[in-house]
C-alpha cells in the first residue's frame, strides 16, 4: 500500500516562501502521479498542483502557476511544493495524495498523506 508522508509546514511571514515535502513509499506501476492539495477550515478541499513521476509533466491550477512549483525526485521518492509570494490566504493544510492519472479530481487520488499546516501571518 502507498504510504505519505508531508512535512516543511510552519508559521511564515506575508511574501515569505515555504518548500513542503511529500516522502512516498510502496508505490506501483499504477501509482504514477502525486498531487498537492489544500484545505481551509469552512472551504472545500482545493486542488493546487500534479506531477507525474515518468517524464515530469505538471498540471497547475491557474491561479497557483508562477508561484508555487512542483517537482520530484524518482531516486528519493519525493514530491517538492515550492511556494512563493505567500499570503494569509494560502493558509491551510496542505496533503499530497497519490493516483494513476494526474487529474484536478480529488476523488482521482487513492492514497493521500495526513496533511502539514502552512500558516501565513505577521
Amino acid at each position: 500500500q502507498v504510504q505519505l508522508v508531508e512535512s516543511g509546514g510552519g508559521l511564515v511571514q506575508p511574501g515569505g516562501s515555504l518548500r513542503l515535502s511529500c516522502e512516498v513509499s510502496g508505490r506501483t506501476y499504477d501509482d504514477s502521479s502525486v498531487a498537492w492539495f489544500r484545505q481551509s477550515p469552512g472551504k472545500e478541499r482545493e486542488f493546487v498542483a500534479a506531477i507525474r513521476w515518468i517524464g515530469g509533466r505538471t498540471l497547475y491550477e491557474g491561479s497557483f502557476e508562477g508561484r508555487f512549483t512542483i517537482s520530484r525526485d524518482n531516486f528519493k521518492n519525493t514530491v517538492w511544493l515550492q511556494m512563493s509570494s505567500l499570503k494569509p490566504e494560502d493558509s491551510a493544510v496542505y496533503s499530497c495524495a497519490s493516483g494513476t492519472y494526474m487529474r484536478r479530481n480529488s476523488d482521482d487520488y487513492r492514497y493521500w498523506g495526513r496533511g502539514t499546516q502552512v500558516t501565513v501571518s505577521s
